[in-house]
C-alpha cells in the first residue's frame, strides 16, 4: 500500500462540535426514545434518503453511534462530536476507491486527539483517555471492522477501458527505417 496516499476530507486540527449535529439537533435526539423516531431526525440531520438500501447501512451506522453514546453516558457535545467524527471517517474511507484503512484509522486518531487535548483553537478537551478508549474499540469493531463492507457499497466503481495494439518486428522497421533492432 502506498504510505504517501492521505484522504482527509477536513483539516486535521478542525473541531468538529457542533459541525454536523446542532445543539437543537441533539436535544431532540436526546429527548426521543424510539427507533423510528431517532431514525427520522437522524435522516434529517444527516440527509440521509431511504429510497436506496446503502443509505439505511449509514443510517444504522449513526443510530447505534447514539446507542453507544448513551451506553456511555455522554454529554450532547460528546455525542454531536463523535457522529461528525464517524461521519468524516466515512467520507475519508469513501473518498477514493484505493485501500485506505489504515489512513482512515490514523485519521480517526487524529480527530479523537483533536478532541481529547486542550490546544485551542486546534483542539478541545472533549473526551478523556478512558472515553477515548472505548471509542476507538467502539469504531473498531463497530465501522473498521466491515470497513470493505462500506467501501463496497458507497465507493463509486471505477471501470477501466484498456485497449493494446500490438505491432509485428518487421511493422516496426518499416515505420521507423532508421531503427535497427538488433
Amino acid at each position: 500500500m502506498d504510505s504517501k496516499l492521505e484522504v482527509y476530507i477536513v483539516p486535521k486540527e478542525k473541531v468538529l462540535l457542533w459541525a454536523d449535529v446542532s445543539h437543537q439537533d441533539m436535544e431532540e435526539i436526546n429527548s426521543l426514545q424510539s427507533v423510528q423516531d431517532l431514525e427520522r431526525v437522524l435522516c434529517r440531520v444527516f440527509g440521509i434518503e431511504l429510497s436506496d438500501h446503502k443509505w439505511a447501512i449509514l443510517l444504522e451506522l449513526y443510530l447505534q453511534t447514539v446507542f453507544f453514546c448513551r451506553a456511555q453516558m455522554f454529554k450532547s457535545e460528546q455525542t454531536s462530536a463523535l457522529l461528525s467524527i464517524i461521519k468524516s471517517i466515512h467520507e475519508a474511507n469513501i473518498g477514493t476507491p484505493l485501500n485506505n484503512i489504515e489512513q482512515c484509522f490514523q485519521y480517526c486518531k487524529e480527530l479523537l486527539l483533536c478532541h481529547s487535548v486542550r490546544r485551542p483553537p486546534f483542539s478541545i478537551s472533549l473526551f478523556s483517555s478512558e472515553e477515548v478508549n472505548s471509542i476507538l474499540k467502539y469504531i473498531n469493531s463497530n465501522y473498521i471492522r466491515h470497513y470493505k463492507l462500506y467501501k463496497y457499497f458507497f465507493t463509486p466503481l471505477v471501470k477501466l477501458d484498456m485497449s493494446l495494439t500490438y505491432h509485428s518486428a518487421s511493422e516496426q522497421n518499416e515505420e521507423n527505417p532508421e531503427e535497427d533492432p538488433a
